[in-house]
């Protein structure tokens, strides 16, 4: 699916790296050509903004699944694939395939397993999986426990200039706990695992980071003791990032409550003073990505007891309006929540998207920041509606979204 013809936008506020300004942007043969002060020429194409923000469209990074008309409902064009598939994306093969899956309206970046079927014991064919598309190399919904597995991973991704996501959770601390350790957890009698199981698993790959100069992202940091720890690693130059799902700046434990499984994530949700840590870690940058964790789970998951049903939520269609919550609170800007969720993503992957600029990928999406909706389950596009945000009143809506220059 290519640009039939060159498309300008006009009258919205460009959303750049630096501020947001009033301007138009043109797009010629699925790149951006200009922006700023640009009129539309004989044969464009033409939209007129109408006021909204003309932003990139988003990068989700680490989603479980591709689920096209939720992440179209979102303003997301490109996500970065967990490898926790089934079978894993383990092999070249199957890297392949998924790297093709999505087109032509929906990039799909595999990131494949970082070890055989990801039991963490044997490394996979990571270098042949990079040649297949794969454009990071991830540990799966766990942790790492063989260190020296990990250190090797990490020797052989530095060599390939891969980013390797991780998990953050000791798991041998961790066990089967669906609760954070604390009053809430005691009170409805759910298995618990402590806080500090996340500091602990933080510590030692960011020591591994240090050893072998590999680029480490670690996909959910939930906790203040684990964020001090990358705060200070950045701070000594490792090259180490941090992302965040909604769910984790928007909620606490005390979601848990009711027992109602929406709520039952994985890492589980922390206390109020953890989550307000989290909130400062993405107004200082120590947070690099928002992400959706999009992993959408039926009736069969989660309509069981809160410690058997499966963690997970459906984070695609409400990634954007959570975040430009953030903006509306005063914690960052527009530019900065853009950068969140999609110029640091697209870095990361080493893609020429997730900004407004010159010479790269048209992804964009047009924005209503104030356009009001009820997150509903049963309405969601998502083909299943597992949200902890179920009937929540927010704002912010993509109202266009287009992918290389194509209206979808």
């Amino acid at each position: 699916m290519k640009q039939a013809r060159p498309l300008t936008i006009t009258g919205g506020r460009l959303v750049t790296p630096d501020s947001v300004m009033d301007g138009a942007i043109r797009v010629v043969e699925g790149r951006i050509a200009a922006l700023g002060k640009v009129t539309a020429q004989d044969g464009d194409e033409v939209i007129d903004a109408k006021g909204q923000l003309i932003a990139p469209g988003l990068v989700d990074f680490g989603v479980f699944a591709i689920d096209k008309p939720a992440f179209h409902f979102g303003g997301i064009t490109r996500a970065a694939l967990m490898p926790d598939q089934s079978p894993p994306l383990d092999l070249p093969s199957r890297v392949s395939y998924i790297a093709k899956s999505g087109k032509p309206d929906l990039w799909v970046h595999p990131l494949a397993a970082a070890t055989c079927e990801l039991r963490g014991s044997e490394l996979a064919e990571i270098g042949l999986m990079k040649d297949a598309g794969a454009r990071g190399v991830a540990t799966g919904r766990k942790w790492i426990a063989d260190t020296g597995v990990m250190l090797r991973l990490l020797q052989y991704a530095a060599m390939l200039d891969l980013v390797v996501v991780t998990h953050a959770e000791d798991a041998a601390l961790v066990g089967d706990a669906s609760a954070t350790a604390g009053e809430m957890a005691t009170r409805l009698g759910l298995p618990s695992a402590p806080a500090e199981a996340e500091a602990l698993a933080v510590a030692r790959d960011i020591a591994l980071a240090e050893m072998s100069g590999a680029r480490v992202h670690i996909r959910q940091i939930t906790t203040r003791a684990a964020l001090d720890l990358v705060r200070a690693a950045k701070g000594r130059g490792v090259a180490v990032t941090a992302g965040v799902t909604p769910a984790h700046f928007m909620l606490s434990d005390l979601a848990t409550a009711e027992f109602r499984t929406f709520a039952r994530l994985s890492p589980p949700l922390r206390s109020e003073a953890d989550r307000q840590a989290v909130i400062e870690a993405i107004a200082d940058g120590t947070i690099d990505v928002v992400a959706s964790g999009h992993d959408p789970r039926g009736p069969e998951d989660k309509r069981l007891p809160f410690a058997d049903a499966a963690p997970g939520m459906a984070g695609a269609e409400t990634l954007l309006a959570m975040t430009l919550g953030l903006v509306r609170d005063g914690v960052i800007d527009l530019a900065r929540a853009f950068a969140l969720l999609a110029g640091n993503p697209a870095r990361l992957l080493g893609i020429n998207a997730g900004v407004l600029a010159e010479g790269y990928e048209a992804d964009l999406c047009i924005v209503n920041p104030d356009k009001p909706w009820v997150v509903d389950s049963a309405k969601m596009a998502a083909v299943a509606g597992n949200t902890p945000f179920d009937k929540q009143p927010t704002q912010g809506r993509a109202t266009t979204v287009i992918k290389g220059g194509v209206i979808l």
